[in-house]
């Protein structure tokens, strides 16, 4: 039962590791999971401590990225529906080929918001359709780190 429970792990960090750039997947809770998984499974010890410390790292990089976007869209001059655009941009670039869909989808995303919605000229909306693509790199990198550092965290812990 030990090795089932540590393939679920695996399959949970797997899928933690996508959902850093998958926006449908929550990428640091899954790998939360994982880690927990991987303690059941008895391959693993962590401590209390250690588990209280990440469920907060979790939450605030979850925090963090679901409001960066928005925050570096108005930052960036952009309005809210450059923001959805932008978002929207980002599930639709998912199905185009690797990197020009995921890269760019959210720009062009905020790009055609501000344009369309907001009636902002190119200049403007170009401008905070940049502070939505910084955004989902900035998110993607710290969704990343939090999950390699947890990867790396359990695999320290070992039995």
């Amino acid at each position: 039962m030990d090795v089932v429970i540590l393939v679920l792990a695996i399959i949970c960090c797997l899928l933690g590791f996508a959902g850093c750039i998958v926006p449908v997947l929550p990428g640091p809770p899954l790998c939360y999971v994982a880690m927990l998984l991987a303690h059941w499974s008895g391959f693993v010890r962590l401590s209390v401590t250690e588990f209280v410390v990440w469920a907060a790292v979790v939450i605030i990089v979850t925090v963090i990225d679901f409001f960066l976007t928005p925050w570096m869209t108005r930052r960036f001059g952009g309005s809210k529906a450059g923001s959805w655009c932008a978002m929207l941009g980002l599930v639709v670039g998912m199905f185009l080929p690797w990197p020009v869909g995921p890269l760019l989808g959210p720009f062009l995303g905020a790009l055609l918001g501000e344009i369309v919605f907001a009636k902002k000229d190119t200049a403007s909306a170009t401008h905070a359709a940049l502070g939505s693509f910084l955004s989902f790199f900035v998110g993607t990198g710290v969704k990343l780190i939090a999950c390699g550092s947890m990867l790396a965290a359990s695999l320290c812990a070992l039995v």
